[in-house]
């Protein structure tokens, strides 16, 4: 049997986290990254798959080199406030959602971005209490 193509082990790994299956797709993902270092959407699924491990510092760090890549990219902002939240770091995410949500008004990031803001606000109201 064939090794496969950088094309064909990318397409399994999008497979293997559509099947919720993420250690498998960063498995399958891992020379693809070696062969394509530059390549936004190869770390854009390595970022979403560490996400969906909870692997949240590779997450960050991959989230981070997508938007090395393309600073324009709104879904690797919104991902990466997610992130960020998830990892407590409140005011860090609120940025990324906020540029999100500017970039690109959809009503996710609109409603991560109030969440984010919300949570903001308790945390300010049990500090000063």
């Amino acid at each position: 049997m064939s090794a496969d193509t950088p094309f064909e082990a990318f397409r399994r790994a999008e497979s293997l986290l559509a099947a919720r299956q993420p250690l498998a797709a960063l498995r399958a993902l891992r020379p693809v990254l070696d062969e394509a270092p530059h390549a936004r959407s190869v770390h854009l699924l390595a970022a979403r798959a560490y996400l969906l491990s909870a692997q949240l510092r590779r997450a960050e760090k991959a989230f981070r080199r997508v938007l090395e890549i393309d600073p324009s990219d709104h879904y690797a902002r919104f991902a990466l406030g997610r992130t960020l939240e998830r990892q407590g770091r409140l005011a860090e995410a609120h940025t990324q959602l906020r540029m999100a949500a500017v970039m690109h008004p959809s009503p996710d990031y609109q409603e991560a971005l109030g969440e984010v803001r919300a949570r903001i606000a308790v945390q300010n109201d049990r500090d000063s209490s």
